[in-house]
């Protein structure tokens, strides 16, 4: 059954999606200049970084999966860690091809850092929560 907070979840994920297209694909002018270096990291690379920190959660959170089974937080997990990398991988190539951006390799590295970060986290919040679903 699909709840509110399901509902509610899967709509902040498409708006967030939508917000990493236009974020990623806009033309490069239409970026404000910014310092080059932020926390001894290029600022690109942080701004990645943080882009995809939240993309495992949301999913958690859109994704009505939540089983008793114990194989469950594992294959979510690696389901959500797959559809990010995918969505990274995806977006560097879209910039490959277009005229203002351009493809880097080091950027998806931040993408995927954030990703498996946060996916752990998630990981451990669903397994932590496995025991209280197989008790109901």
């Amino acid at each position: 059954m699909t709840t509110t907070k399901t509902i509610l979840a899967r709509v902040l994920l498409l708006i967030y999606l939508a917000a990493i297209a236009l974020i990623c694909f806009m033309s490069a002018e239409n970026i404000p200049s910014i310092q080059r270096e932020m926390f001894g990291f290029p600022t690109d690379k942080v701004v990645h970084f943080g882009m995809f920190l939240p993309f495992p959660i949301l999913a958690y959170l859109a994704w009505d999966h939540r089983s008793d089974k114990l194989w469950s937080p594992f294959v979510s997990a690696l389901v959500i860690l797959l559809l990010g990398a995918g969505i990274a991988y995806g977006t560097e190539l879209v910039q490959k091809y277009l005229p203002t951006r351009s493809m880097d390799l080091n950027d998806f590295k931040a993408d995927m850092l954030a990703l498996c970060i946060t996916t752990l986290i998630v990981f451990v919040v669903d397994i932590t929560h496995l025991k209280t679903r197989k008790n109901r």
